[in-house]
């Protein structure tokens, strides 16, 4: 066997060629060949006794194909590997007409996608901020609404009032169909809220959507069930047809609702239950920073690391990997966003490599044990029988799907590890948002 490399390094390119001769292959299709006669089953014959024409005459064509297509799998990956050759994606067959029936020696070509080596920005290069909540006292109502929301006591009365919402059907006027079931919250409603006042179960609304909600996107699509695009752009009237009133009491600010919210006696009092109020949800904005943050993370590493791309090769290898899912059409139409996921993959490969980042076992079953003690609210205590059983049900988790949950967690792990590893190299600053730019900037 021999094989060659012709490279074009200016398109990023390769034509991998393979030469097969009749010694490559002929060892290995005979052996086939004495398997396939010993099973062989041919009426007129005893098992085992067919003639050895007449097995080559059925079967021999097959089983030279399987086998030459065994040794061009084998051979071309080691060559790849041993002569560190990086391509995008995997080798793609130029089309040929072998004679496998004629033919002795066999010649096959490969187009190759070469990626080129890339260096990472130097430490402290890239700057990024870091968005910074600082609770007000309108975010903390708004948590305690909800908390009235879950926990009060919910009537239908006949009348609506200023802290009341409307459940119906919301839709564009003139519209066609029944529109969208909503919740809407009066005292949301900034302009004409006094026409919300006093409504009855049938009534049917009119009414300019964004100029109710003072043109906040954010507050339209909390309620409405509309996308980010289509909240934005709601202009014009809306019918509401109002089906009902929900109004809801506050519940009395008692031990009960204390342990119903954190959990049986995580809180004593209303001075423990306001401050674990402003913990948990300056937790949850902190978390969301962190995440937006990766996310500025990644972007910023894309951009800031030069990395060539084989640019054609890479479309027609989308297409061809993708087959009967992406079309030449579509690829075109999404490519910066197919090259920007290739180009972070390359990056996180490059930072593994780099750093030696592994992920072990015990890591992935206790993200997996994690994950089950979040569903009862992380507080449970766990005897070490329990614990034991939940390790059992952690590994089942893993095996299922034929490995795929193990590797969904595996990745997980060590895609958080490549952020945390590139977060060291970058300059981060804090950038103070109220709670309201902070939604308003990160929705959907």
């Amino acid at each position: 066997m021999n094989i060659t490399l012709d490279r074009n390094d200016e398109q990023l390119t390769g034509l991998l060629n393979v030469h097969l001769d009749e010694a490559d292959y002929s060892d290995a299709v005979e052996k086939q060949l004495k398997d396939t006669a010993k099973r062989a089953q041919f009426k007129g014959f005893r098992p085992g006794k067919v003639p050895a024409s007449l097995v080559r005459k059925m079967y021999g064509t097959g089983i030279l194909v399987d086998e030459v297509n065994r040794l061009l799998s084998k051979n071309v990956d080691t060559y790849l590997k041993d002569n560190n050759v990086k391509i995008l994606g995997e080798p793609i067959p130029v089309p040929s007409n072998v004679d496998f029936n004629n033919e002795k020696a066999f010649d096959f070509q490969f187009e190759l996608g070469l990626l080129p080596d890339f260096e990472l920005p130097a430490d402290q290069h890239v700057e990024l901020k870091r968005p910074t909540v600082a609770l007000d006292d309108a975010t903390l109502a708004e948590t305690h609404e909800q908390i009235t929301r879950q926990f009060g006591e919910t009537t239908n009365p006949e009348v609506s009032e200023a802290d009341d919402y409307l459940f119906g059907k919301l839709k564009k006027a003139g519209a066609e169909g029944e529109g969208q079931t909503v919740l809407l919250p009066i005292n949301k409603v900034k302009n004409g809220q006094e026409r919300f006042i006093g409504v009855k179960a049938g009534d049917t609304l009119t009414f300019d959507l964004s100029d109710a909600f003072g043109g906040d996107a954010g507050a339209i699509r909390s309620f409405s069930g509309l996308s980010k695009e289509e909240a934005a752009g709601a202009t014009g009237d809306y019918e509401l047809e109002v089906e009902k009133i929900n109004r809801t009491a506050a519940p009395e600010e008692n031990q009960e609702l204390f342990d119903k919210v954190f959990g049986p006696e995580a809180v004593s009092s209303k001075e423990e239950f306001d401050n674990k109020v402003r913990e948990t949800v300056q937790g949850n904005y902190d978390r969301e920073s962190d995440n937006v943050l990766n996310r500025r993370l990644i972007d910023a590493m894309i951009d800031a690391t030069p990395i060539r791309i084989p640019t054609e090769f890479f479309k027609k290898w989308l297409v061809r990997a993708n087959e009967g899912k992406l079309d030449a059409a579509t690829v075109d139409a999404h490519y910066n966003d197919y090259e920007r996921e290739l180009k972070w993959s390359l990056i996180r490969n490059k930072v593994v490599e780099d750093l030696g980042l592994k992920v072990g076992n015990d890591e992935i079953r206790n993200r997996v044990l994690d994950k089950i003690l979040g569903q009862f609210g992380g507080g449970m205590q766990l005897t070490d029988e329990m614990r034991e059983g939940m390790v059992g049900f952690a590994d089942n988790y893993l095996k299922q799907e034929n490995g795929k949950n193990y590797v969904q967690e595996y990745e997980a792990i060590l895609a958080e590890k490549v952020v945390e590893a590139l977060r060291g190299k970058v300059v981060v600053t804090d950038e103070p948002v109220t709670a309201e730019e902070f939604r308003n900037q990160n929705e959907g």
